[in-house]
C-alpha cells in the first residue's frame, strides 16, 4: 500500500509548526497506525531527516498515550479505540491521511505530534484519591457493595486519560475525565469520606489548568476509547452543587 501522509511538525511548544509532506509505500495491510509510523521514522533516518515524535507505550489499548488526530478526529476513524489499535487495512490504497497532535489550551504541543498531558495528573493529584492507612488486605466481602453500583463504579474508572475528549471538545473541556474520576470514587464507600474535598478540589484545578466548560454537545463521548458515558458528568455536577 502506498499513502501520501501530511504530518504536523514543530520543533517546540514555542515554534510555530506546519504540515509536512510525506510518501510512504510497501506499507502492510495489517500493520498499525503506530507502526505504518515507526517505518516512516526508518525511512527518514536513513535519509538523514529527523524522525517525526509521537506517543506510545504499551501499543495494546491500555496506557492511553498514543493519541493522535487521524483525519480529523481522535484515535482515527473507528469507535472506541485507541490509535495504537487502527490498522492500515482502514485506509484505501494511494489515501491521504492527516496526522496532527491532538489540539487544545492544556495540552501543549511538545514536538511534532507529542503533547503535554500532565495537566491531567495535575487534577488527579488534586483529589483523584482516597486517603486510608494501609496494612493487610481487608477481607473482600467485609465492605458490601452492590453489582449495579460496583459496575456503575469500574465504568468511569475505566478512564485510560487519552485526552481524546478534550481534543474533540470544541471547548477544549475535560470535564469528562474529570467526572469518571470523581464518579467512580463517590460510588464506593472509600471514597465517600473525601467527596465533598474532592469534587470542589479536582473541578477547580480543572478550571484553574485553562480547560473549557462542558456545554453537553457529546462529542467527548463518541470519541472516547472506553466509551464512558456523559452521564458521568451529570453525577460530578450533582456532587459539586450539594
Amino acid at each position: 500500500m502506498h499513502f501520501k501522509l501530511k504530518i504536523w511538525r514543530q520543533p517546540n511548544r514555542h515554534t510555530k509548526g506546519n504540515l509536512v509532506d510525506y510518501e510512504l509505500s510497501g506499507v502492510e495491510p495489517d500493520m498499525s497506525f503506530l507502526e505504518m509510523l515507526d517505518m516512516l521514522n526508518e525511512k527518514l533516518i536513513v535519509n538523514g531527516e529527523a524522525p517525526v515524535a509521537f506517543d506510545h507505550d504499551c501499543r495494546e489499548g491500555i496506557c492511553g498515550q498514543c493519541g493522535l488526530f487521524i483525519n480529523g478526529r481522535a484515535h482515527g476513524p473507528h469507535d472506541q479505540i485507541t490509535t495504537c489499535h487502527v490498522h492500515m487495512r482502514a485506509f484505501k490504497d494511494g489515501d491521504t491521511i492527516f496526522i496532527e497532535p491532538f489540539r487544545a489550551s492544556g495540552f501543549p504541543v511538545q514536538k511534532d505530534l507529542k503533547v503535554d498531558r500532565s495537566a491531567f495528573d495535575e487534577i488527579i493529584a488534586a483529589g483523584g484519591f482516597i486517603s486510608v492507612n494501609t496494612g493487610q488486605s481487608p477481607e473482600a466481602n467485609s465492605i458490601l457493595i452492590s453489582q449495579d453500583t460496583a459496575e456503575a463504579a469500574f465504568d468511569a474508572a475505566a478512564c485510560i486519560g487519552c485526552g481524546a475528549c478534550v481534543a474533540s471538545c470544541k471547548n477544549a473541556s475535560a470535564a469528562l475525565f474529570t467526572a469518571a474520576k470523581i464518579s467512580h470514587l463517590a460510588q464506593l464507600p472509600q471514597g465517600k469520606l473525601e467527596r465533598k474535598k474532592r469534587v470542589l478540589s479536582m473541578v477547580k484545578k480543572m478550571d484553574e489548568l485553562g480547560f473549557g466548560a462542558c456545554s453537553s454537545t457529546g462529542a467527548c463521548e463518541v470519541e472516547c476509547p472506553q466509551g464512558i458515558s456523559i452521564s458521568h458528568i451529570a453525577t460530578m455536577n450533582r456532587e459539586y452543587f450539594k
